[in-house]
């Protein structure tokens, strides 16, 4: 008998064991069969072909039952009979009574019939008959699902079963999680074994501290304030013989960069006592009353080493406005420093000292006399401060003869100590990468530049039309700014980009200034429209650029504060609208907006009116700015009156007049590198 070839399908998926084709093994018998029959060469190849598309898919029915048809017309019945009874290849009902016609013409008709009767059986229950090789249902007799011929199955579980499965682990498992999560929350809140709410000694070795008042420049004022608290600190009994009180609470405020922190630093090393230092976002977590717990630990730390100063910085992250609506919890710690302030007496020695840069945050209550009862304002330095500054900042740094702090002083209004600090920094740092033998004022001008403008971007690349149209831009604010009646002097223009800007006009006043003029306010709109109508000149309305969105931006704000806030408007009047602007009429809000928008387009009209007489000053300032990219204001006022100036023409930017010239760019070694 011939070995057949077996495919077993279990449990848990199908494994397939070689089959060697049928054809193969029958093809020595083949030859005895064909010299007795005369069967052509094409009959064999037919046989060949479709044996291997019937053995390429076991499970179908179809070419099963093809092959079967010409083994049949073939007389090859017994290999039939084989290849039905093999395990693992699919059979229809169709193969069925090729099987039983096999089984008749190899004589085995007894077994023919009981595979007839089955058949008609199934037929007549389901009209399926099912693969002999995973049926789950009647087996076929004669050797079905016997030990040899055994029936194979495969049990598809249904996804109803297969969920039922998972959910009877999950959910006792996220029931034991939440219960566990649970009860470690409240060992948490409850023991401190598991956590460490103590606040660490924030005490500051002030005997290592160098920081002295003489360190503190520029805000002369508040240093004079706080130094009522450093002779209180060292001789008490000065104040209390003779029936004084010294402040509880000393609250410094003012913009960020202007010393606050070092003046309470510089207080504590004055005085030589123990200098406690906590930020305000230092004492809430995510533990309810861990805030005001550490308030307590950090108030009884301070009294063990009396005298001494605690400092809180950004104070407003715990001393914010109470809200009705806010939890019981999120009070606490504000709550208890209100205590700890009230619990002070004037003989223990112990100053607090709180710093914000926003004093209208704060609670009311914190801010009443008997807790922070003083506010010393630490504003930003004028012109002698930032001498003052400058020459302080100026001792570590090896300076040329040329350098005066008075000069660089002037020409820094609004900047802090801390920027100041920051500009003698940057100019010692070029000079180094100069290789310079000292920083001159070259260097200080560029760290000035690049603190008020912006870092330059000298590798970028731009059109050469715009950039002439940017030189047009900055020559109309320029020219508006020299003849406008109240303009703030001019310091620079460039062409070469900085920050965000392809262009800037940089206008510095020669003193500080606390107030505008109604002519300064109308000045500075027409400077800012300046740059629009240069363009608009050159270009025509329908080409200016969005290069103008930031000189309207602030032009806009401006006159909004002249009609709002300032009382510059006839219409309106002397009201104060910005701070109630919902609780105005429509009407009023209406002709605010209209004189807004008047403001606006007057401006625009004075700006063109400019430029149109000074037609020829605007050509030789573009021309000038084009051929020399940044200029002073001499180097300006020189240009406009057609008189040369010494410097030499500069262009940083690569400048692209065609596409043909992006072809020819190199690439920067940076960029080569990477």
């Amino acid at each position: 008998m011939l070995t057949r070839s077996l495919i077993g399908i279990s449990r848990v998926g199908v494994y397939r064991r070689p089959i060697t084709p049928v054809m193969a093994r029958v093809w020595p018998m083949m030859r005895t069969i064909q010299a007795k029959r005369l069967a052509s060469n094409s009959i064999v190849t037919l046989l060949q072909s479709q044996e291997q598309i019937a053995n390429t898919d076991l499970t179908n029915t179809m070419a099963q039952a093809e092959f079967y048809r010409s083994l049949l017309s073939n007389n090859y019945p017994h290999i039939v009979v084989q290849r039905y009874e093999t395990p693992g290849i699919a059979a229809s009902a169709e193969c069925t009574r090729l099987y039983i016609d096999a089984l008749n013409k190899i004589g085995k008709k007894g077994k023919a019939e009981q595979v007839s009767r089955a058949l008609n059986d199934q037929l007549g229950s389901s009209g399926v008959v099912a693969n002999n090789a995973t049926a789950g249902g009647t087996p076929l007799p004669h050797g079905f699902g016997s030990r040899y011929e055994p029936v194979h199955v495969i049990v598809s579980e249904s996804l109803l079963t297969i969920l039922s499965r998972w959910l009877k682990w999950l959910i006792p498992v996220a029931l034991i999680t939440y219960g566990a999560t649970n009860a470690f929350n409240y060992l948490v809140e409850n023991n401190t074994m598991f956590r460490n709410t103590e606040v660490p000694d924030k005490s500051v070795d002030v005997s290592q501290s160098t920081v002295r008042f003489k360190d503190v420049q520029g805000c002369d004022e508040a240093r004079a304030e706080l130094e009522e608290i450093v002779d209180f600190l060292k001789d008490p009994s000065k104040f209390t013989g003779l029936g004084g009180k010294l402040p509880k609470g000393v609250l410094l405020t003012g913009p960020p960069g202007t010393g606050k922190t070092l003046l309470a630093r510089a207080t504590a090393g004055e005085a030589g006592v123990p200098f406690f230092f906590m930020s305000g976002s230092e004492f809430d977590e995510l533990y309810v009353g861990v805030g005001a717990k550490r308030i307590r630990e950090l108030f009884t730390q301070a009294r063990e080493k009396s005298p001494a100063i605690i400092f809180i910085d950004e104070l407003d992250a715990i001393g914010g406005k109470r809200n009705p609506k806010d939890q019981a919890y999120a009070k606490q710690t504000l709550n208890q420093l209100l205590v700890e302030l009230d619990g002070f007496s004037q003989t223990e020695g112990i100053i607090i000292i709180g710093a914000t840069n926003f004093p209208e945050s704060l609670d009311k209550a914190l801010t009443r006399p008997g807790r922070f009862d003083k506010e010393v304002v630490v504003e930003l330095p004028d012109v002698r401060g930032r001498i003052a500054i400058l020459k302080h900042h100026m001792e570590n740094v090896e300076t040329a003869d040329d350098v005066d702090p008075s000069i660089i002083a002037r020409g820094t209004p609004g900047l802090s100590g801390a920027e100041l600090m920051n500009l003698v920094n940057q100019a010692a740092v070029h000079a180094s990468q100069l290789s310079a033998p000292a920083v001159d004022m070259n260097h200080f001008e560029w760290a000035k530049d690049k603190i008020l403008m912006g870092a330059a971007k000298k590798k970028m690349v731009i059109t050469e039309d715009s950039r002439i149209n940017t030189a047009y831009h900055e020559a109309g604010h320029a020219i508006m700014a020299m003849y406008s009646p109240g303009a703030t002097p001019l310091y620079k223009a460039t062409i070469l980009p900085r920050g965000r800007a392809l262009g800037i006009t940089f206008q510095l006043p020669e003193m500080d200034k606390v107030d505008m003029s109604k002519r300064e306010c109308l000045a500075r709109l027409d400077v800012c429209m300046g740059g629009k109508i240069a363009e608009e000149m050159i270009n025509g309305k329908e080409n200016v650029t969005s290069g103008c969105a930031s000189d309207l931006a602030n032009a806009t704000n401006v006159a909004r504060a002249m009609v709002t806030s300032y009382g510059m408007s006839e219409k309106i009047g002397p009201v104060q609208l910005s701070e109630n602007w919902e609780s105005w009429s429509p009407d009023i809000r209406n002709m605010a907006d209209t004189e807004v928008r008047d403001f606006l387009i007057s401006s625009e009209n004075r700006a063109r009116d400019v430029l149109t007489k000074k037609k020829l000053e605007l050509k030789r300032l573009a021309e000038g700015l084009l051929e020399y990219e940044t200029l002073t204001r001499e180097e300006m006022e020189k240009i406009v009156k057609g008189e040369p100036i010494n410097k030499e023409k500069t262009m940083s930017n690569t400048v692209i007049k065609s596409k043909a010239d992006i072809k020819g760019l190199s690439i920067p070694n940076a960029a080569r590198d990477a």
